[in-house]
């Protein structure tokens, strides 16, 4: 049994009392006492989290904007200005999900950060596409083990944070919207994240770790575990790889058509034959948000019952703080109605159909049944 990796912060979560548990072959804390109660800090003060799981690639060279292009099924070349930010799906050849990431672009090139769950397979893949490109040596792809990177999100993320950055970045991440960016030397401040809120995603160099995330600590921002951190994303309708999407789904059919950038025509991306061949033919299921309008609890997995359209299933549910209710994200045949009914232990119960998200910025955004 090979041993999980351990972050940086690792013997900081043991000595706070965190459950650690196996994530992707690392030891991730999934919660420090109460995962309501973290759940809670990021929707209404703020909360962070160790996400120095998450894998830094640096693509740079002179060929580097050509092998993104290829690479990605949004279009690199909307980033016009460094330290802009995309979300994109990397496909294969049939137009099924490798991963979900974010593209930054650099003064220097671009960086990209992937999911932990995935990484070997996506470097893997990167590195082969590069190595295919016709201009192969122009192009580098460079893992950065050196970096972790540390999430601070919630109504308070900026007041918290800000004063501890490097002094040089305190001024330029004060003025960032979403999906910008700075960086000062190694330290790297993007306003993006995965729960729904204001807050910062920081990547920095390894040996300043510890000494960043206590002075988070200091600043009364909340240390938040990985179980929280999937009911914030859920309510903020955000897909999980390998759960929402995966190899066997399109972004056509998990709800990301809008990252898919077919113009201009003659940009021929991996994958693109094949979504638009899906497109012409017409999407056959589609993710759809649910909201439990009986008694129960949503988890993944659960056979959804959509009338005359058909049969789909859960993909991830989980009882909502924020809602006071049950919500998933489900796979539904495409011609189903506004209400489906959701089998829990060999019962029907009624849901409503709705369009993610189902909360942000701490308040729903849907209504809540009475």
């Amino acid at each position: 049994m090979t041993t999980p990796r351990q972050t940086t912060l690792h013997d900081t979560h043991v000595a706070a009392g965190a459950r650690m548990v196996d994530f992707a072959g690392w030891s991730m804390p999934i919660h420090y006492g109460s995962q309501l109660e973290e759940h809670h800090a990021v929707r209404r003060d703020a909360g962070m989290f160790d996400v120095s799981h998450m894998t830094v690639v640096d693509v740079a060279g002179p060929g580097a904007r050509a092998y993104l292009r290829r690479l990605l099924a949004n279009d690199v070349d909307k980033l016009r200005d460094p330290g802009r930010a995309l979300y994109s799906c990397m496909l294969n050849a049939d137009g099924g999900i490798l991963d979900d990431l974010i593209v930054y672009r650099r003064g220097d090139g671009y960086r990209v950060v992937v999911n932990a769950a995935t990484r070997d397979k996506d470097l893997a893949w990167m590195q082969e596409v590069a190595a295919a490109q016709p201009d192969h040596e122009a192009v580098s792809v460079a893992e950065r083990e050196d970096l972790d990177m540390i999430a601070v999100q919630g109504p308070e993320a900026r007041q918290r944070l800000l004063p501890l950055l490097p002094e040089a970045l305190r001024g330029p991440a004060a003025e960032l919207t979403p999906f910008h960016a700075v960086e000062s030397g190694d330290w790297f401040v993007a306003c993006t994240g995965y729960t729904g809120e204001d807050g910062f995603e920081v990547i920095l160099p390894a040996g300043d770790t510890r000494a960043f995330w206590s002075a988070l600590t200091g600043a009364g921002v909340r240390p938040v575990g990985l179980g929280a951190r999937d009911t914030l994303r859920l309510e903020a309708g955000m897909n999980l790889y390998g759960t929402d999407m995966d190899e066997t789904t399109t972004p056509l059919e998990s709800g990301l058509g809008w990252t898919v950038a077919l113009e201009p025509a003659d940009r021929d991306f991996i994958g693109r034959a094949a979504l638009e061949r899906q497109k012409a033919e017409g999407v056959t299921r589609r993710l759809a948000g649910l909201v439990l309008e009986g008694r129960g609890v949503l988890r993944g997995h659960m056979k959804v019952l959509a009338g005359e359209a058909g049969e789909g299933e859960t993909t991830s549910g989980s009882f909502s703080p924020t809602l006071g209710a049950s919500i998933a994200l489900a796979r539904l045949p495409a011609g189903a109605g506004d209400r489906v009914q959701v089998e829990i232990r060999g019962k029907t119960v009624p849901a409503r159909v709705v369009r993610p998200p189902f909360a942000r910025n701490g308040q729903p955004v849907v209504d809540i049944p009475a």
